[in-house]
């Protein structure tokens, strides 16, 4: 076993201490259970307390810190996302005839954590866990869209501005005027903007907090998500959103 596993695996060890033991433990007791040194578990330790994955007490016993906590939350509700997503986008999917999706925003890019396919054998150029640029999609539009200004620069300033077809939006100020529109319609179209031939229209799902966690989509060829049927896929999109987002605890006033 190389160095680097060995120190993951007594990593891990630790945080399986810690677990059972919500009210705290000592270095010297992390060691005698790891059957580990007091210098090792010590340095462990320092380590995972400057990431906030563990905490130091004040009376010196150590416990899991808020950080573990929050990234094994949002786990759990992405989760509990996918499963309360899913029936929705099964009914989109035979009431449109139409691929429909559900994404996070990661970054400057969007996330594919489902997909349903009108067709199982004809895959367009999305799969679960594709990434995606969010400035040229349907469903990172929306989620661009309810980011305050500083976030909105911030993830800005790290995408790459590539022109994917003559429709893509690359100048930032259009592409923020483009974004106040979508704010306050609650919807987005990728109009050929990352494909040429396919259109995806989205909403965001908003959460207890009212924190814009996810979107969902209904995408397709240009010859089937025709102009004429923009407005029912939107209404239908809209809908199947607000739903989602009163599942995950989110109240409109």
């Amino acid at each position: 076993m190389s160095e680097g596993v060995r120190l993951v695996n007594r990593v891990f060890d630790i945080i399986e201490v810690l677990a059972t033991h919500k009210h705290g433990i000592t270095l010297s007791q992390i060691a005698d259970m790891t059957l580990m040194s007091k210098s090792t578990v010590h340095r462990l330790l320092s380590t995972m307390c400057a990431r906030q994955y563990v905490e130091r007490n004040e009376d010196g016993s150590y416990t899991l810190g808020y950080k573990f906590i929050e990234t094994a939350s949002n786990h759990i509700n992405n989760l509990e996302l996918i499963t309360e997503a899913k029936p929705l986008l099964s009914r989109m999917l035979w009431d449109l005839n139409l691929t429909t999706h559900l994404g996070v925003l990661e970054g400057p890019n969007v996330v594919y954590m489902e997909k349903m396919d009108v067709y199982p054998n004809t895959r367009l150029y999305t799969q679960v866990g594709y990434r995606s640029p969010a400035f040229c999609s349907s469903m990172g539009k929306c989620l661009l869209a309810c980011l305050s200004g500083e976030e909105l620069d911030k993830v800005l300033d790290c995408c790459d501005f590539k022109k994917y077809t003559p429709h893509t939006i690359i100048n930032r100020d259009e592409l923020k005027e483009h974004l106040k529109k979508i704010r306050v319609s609650g919807w987005a179209m990728d109009n050929e903007e990352y494909q040429l031939g396919h259109r995806c229209i989205g909403a965001p799902v908003f959460d207890y907090r009212g924190c814009a966690v996810a979107a969902i989509s209904a995408s397709g060829p240009t010859t089937q998500l025709t102009d004429d049927k923009i407005e029912t896929v939107r209404r239908e999109v809209k809908s199947a959103a607000r739903r989602l987002s009163r599942r995950m605890g989110f109240a409109e006033s």
